[in-house]
């Protein structure tokens, strides 16, 4: 698979990425063997940037991530995220951080993590102080590159004045262009990569997409609007649309929802994840599917505005 450089310090990572929430939390029942293997086989396939969080069941993901990636390790970027409380609050304060980055040390069980998030801003903490603390990590050694999540133009430019920002991570999908393509500018005024979380719009792009009671009850799905009865039909139309266009390429919508993200950007990751080997073998292959300018305003026709009918939450 290629590289690409997220940010301007030296940290170069597969053209897809892993996203590890799935294997912890937020769609339903997960087991921990088939986590495991799935994110090995995305190794093999050439993915060699992994992403968790301390949210990703408050640890437990951590853990699992670092279990499976533990013989592949000098082969690997692993990217973890702090900043969240229990209960989706905000907590960047100082001696918080450096108890979470601890932990996630432990929980990883690295000496070194490669990329480290603030997984959103904190409104009680100027994003200089929060920076500042990351920054003693990276002087310590214990932490390889920075970067911010679900953060905005500004935030992103009074955290570089402190210490360079390698990768903003928001999340970016053919169903949610619009919060992200506007950071586009300040990325690349200050030559900082981008992380497309959600890739596949929640599931929506997957091609298995099902209404929302077919899931679990602790599913995220269940609360995201595109998935509200007035939404579904019409977006399930967008997803049909776009997965003709890809059937005429010999690729699934998943596929052609990835392959879109890469042709947007030479700075842009996306991490989609899956529990399934057979998923992730098809979700990888994106890599080498190429967009014309002709696929990629057909694709604008199917989905003008991102196709999105009612907000994500």
């Amino acid at each position: 698979m290629q590289t690409r450089a997220l940010g301007t310090q030296g940290l170069v990572v597969s053209a897809l990425g892993y996203g590890a929430m799935g294997t912890a939390v937020g769609y339903g029942p997960s087991d921990d063997t088939e986590s495991v293997a799935a994110i090995r086989h995305a190794h093999e396939l050439g993915v060699t940037h992994f992403d968790t969080a301390e949210m990703y069941g408050w640890g437990e993901g951590e853990k699992l991530l670092g279990r499976a990636l533990a013989p592949i390790r000098d082969e690997v970027t692993i990217a973890t995220k702090f900043g969240l409380t229990p209960g989706f609050g905000r907590d960047s304060r100082p001696e918080h951080v450096r108890e979470v980055v601890e932990n996630s040390l432990r929980n990883l069980g690295l000496d070194t993590i490669d990329l480290l998030y603030q997984h959103a801003p904190d409104p009680n903490v100027p994003v200089e102080d929060v920076v500042g603390v990351m920054k003693e990590f990276v002087d310590a050694g214990t932490v390889r590159y920075l970067g911010l999540s679900n953060a905005d133009p500004d935030t992103v430019r009074r955290a570089h004045a402190v210490h360079p920002v390698s990768a903003l991570q928001n999340e970016y999908s053919l169903f949610a262009p619009h919060d992200a393509e506007p950071l586009f500018p300040v990325l690349e005024e200050l030559g900082i990569g981008f992380v497309a979380y959600s890739p596949l719009a929640r599931g929506f792009l997957s091609g298995a997409v099902r209404p929302r009671d077919h899931y679990d009850a602790n599913d995220f799905r269940r609360r995201i609007a595109w998935w509200n009865p007035e939404n579904f039909d019409t977006n399930t139309a967008i997803a049909d649309g776009l997965a003709a266009l890809a059937a005429s390429k010999g690729a699934t919508l998943a596929q052609l929802s990835l392959a879109w993200l890469l042709a947007k950007k030479d700075y842009i990751v996306p991490i989609p994840g899956s529990r399934n080997t057979d998923r992730v073998t098809r979700n990888t292959a994106a890599a080498d599917l190429d967009l014309t300018p002709a696929d990629l305003t057909r694709i604008a026709a199917i989905a003008p505005n991102g196709g999105l009918t009612g907000p994500r939450t």
